[in-house]
């Protein structure tokens, strides 16, 4: 909307009241002194009224001189002060937590940020949980997230840029890297997507890493999104970039590849070998999550001759009633499982928690004797469920579940033909994807070794010198080799 100024207390008051759509929330008030109209307005819930009362009022109806804009600025104590001539922007920060100041014949508004910001305090993470390691977790607080990565992150060299996101509605967006370490190539990927952007709003920062992934078609996610300080920081302090949004306790981690979603921060707190081995653990219930089911659902329907002829005893009686075949069967007990998961999910903690376990064994029962399914079948499938929990991402463990049925339908429809058909397909849907446009596959492809520590297994601190050459950061040493190794005991004699 075009405005010129200087124009008439009332028809000022007019034209902002048409543009906030005559919201009863919208406080005017005009104060007459020496003659010159000065026009006070808020929207009143998003102010602090205290400072309003004491900051702003009381310095200028305690005044006998006529007022300026300048005057303002510099006589009313509040620091977050800007002077703005375009109607839109003066409507944007009065809905953002500003009052507005127009003295009747002045050049344009002044607008002073008393936002009233209320925001639950720092909290232990839900989604995400460590046994070692900082617990706290991000809110929807954009200034207090801010905080906390500079608390963790003490350095000038960590940039922290402003982006604009959405047309209709805005949301603040801020892109975190270190200067000295992040890629060019990168930062710039990541800033022009964002830029790009034309969208009406952006609800989440899940939203926006979906509009700025590379592929929408995969199930594999692309980008990580976390609600731990800790993890965030220590991807940044690699060289990846971060995104934040206001608003939204979720941040956003770039570039990945697929074995970075196995990964925790946990890792580096436990003893190289610990870590080694938790991480080890998660990569092989990641092969056992997508390949038991469908695998028992190829040996019973085609290769009887894989199952050793002690447990095809045993396997045959437990099946001698059900009446489904082994596809159907596997499915029927795939889907009780999501349901359990997603009933757990959605109702409250101690009810959900009641409900995964009491259900679990209750169906599962039922199941078996009422001759639906097989006990064996509930073991793998109970062991598949467990490994897909063990990938400390959510998106990445929901995948891996997803994969798993048109892997048992393939398996039911030519055995391991199918499995290995699946897998293939699989292998090469992965190597075709990017995560802003790096490699999905790497360190395995390009082939990397230098990066297998940072993929597959830790190394004592001593020995990992180097970076990730898969990030391709300006400075690829963490320290000397020979200084991380050089020891300055103190001499007894």
């Amino acid at each position: 909307m075009v405005t010129r100024f200087p124009m008439s207390a009332e028809e000022f008051m007019n034209i902002v009241k048409e543009e906030l759509n005559d919201s009863p929330d919208l406080i005017q008030k005009v104060f007459q002194i020496k003659g010159q109209s000065i026009i006070v307005q808020y929207i009143a819930y998003q102010i602090k009224k205290d400072r309003l009362e004491r900051d702003l009022l009381e310095v200028i109806t305690s005044s006998n001189n006529r007022w300026t804009n300048e005057d303002l600025i510099n006589k009313i104590p509040i620091s977050s002060t800007v002077q703005e001539e375009k109607m839109d922007k003066i409507i944007q920060q009065m809905i953002h937590g500003s009052v507005s100041i127009y003295i009747e014949g002045e050049k344009n508004v002044v607008l002073f940020a008393l936002q009233n910001q209320n925001h639950r305090s720092l909290n232990r993470a839900e989604t995400e949980s460590l046994v070692f390691g900082p617990q706290v977790s991000f809110t929807e607080s954009l200034i207090t997230n801010l905080n906390v990565v500079r608390w963790r992150l003490d350095t000038e060299d960590l940039v922290v840029e402003k982006l604009i996101v959405g047309e209709r509605i805005q949301s603040e967006v801020r892109i975190v890297y270190l200067k000295s370490l992040a890629n060019n190539e990168n930062v710039e990927t990541m800033r022009q997507r964002i830029k790009d952007l034309k969208v009406a709003e952006v609800e989440d920062t899940s939203v926006l890493g979906q509009l700025i992934e590379d592929s929408s078609s995969t199930v594999f996610p692309q980008l990580i999104f976390t609600e731990l300080p800790d993890r965030f920081c220590t991807s940044i302090s690699r060289g990846r970039i971060g995104v934040m949004v206001d608003k939204s306790p979720t941040m956003l981690i770039g570039p990945m590849n697929l074995f970075s979603f196995f990964e925790s921060t946990e890792d580096l707190y436990m003893r190289w070998n610990m870590g080694t081995f938790i991480r080890s653990l998660r990569f092989i219930a990641m092969a056992l999550s997508i390949i038991l089911t469908p695998m028992y659902v190829a040996a019973l329907t085609f290769h009887y001759e894989i199952i050793p002829s002690t447990l095809l005893v045993s396997l045959g009686q437990s099946r001698a009633t059900v009446p489904f075949p082994p596809v159907l069967e596997a499915l029927l007990l795939e889907m009780l499982i999501e349901l359990l998961r997603e009933a757990g999910a959605r109702l409250p903690t101690k009810v959900g928690q009641t409900m995964g376990i009491v259900g679990g064994i209750v169906l599962g029962q039922a199941a078996v004797e009422a001759g639906f399914t097989s006990n064996i079948l509930i073991i793998i499938i109970a062991l598949s469920a467990l490994s897909s929990f063990t990938a400390p991402s959510y998106l990445m463990g929901t995948a891996i579940r997803l994969i798993r049925f048109p892997m048992i339908l393939l398996a039911g429809a030519w055995g391991i033909i199918g499995i290995v058909f699946a897998l293939s397909f699989l292998v090469i849907h992965l190597l075709k994807q990017k995560s802003l446009g790096r490699p999905y596959l790497s360190p395995i492809y390009p082939f990397q070794w230098n990066d297998f520590n940072d993929s597959f297994f830790r190394v004592p601190f001593p020995k990992n010198t180097g970076r990730s050459k898969y990030l391709m950061t300006k400075d690829q040493d963490r320290y000397s080799k020979a200084k991380a190794s050089e020891r300055k005991d103190v001499d007894p004699t």
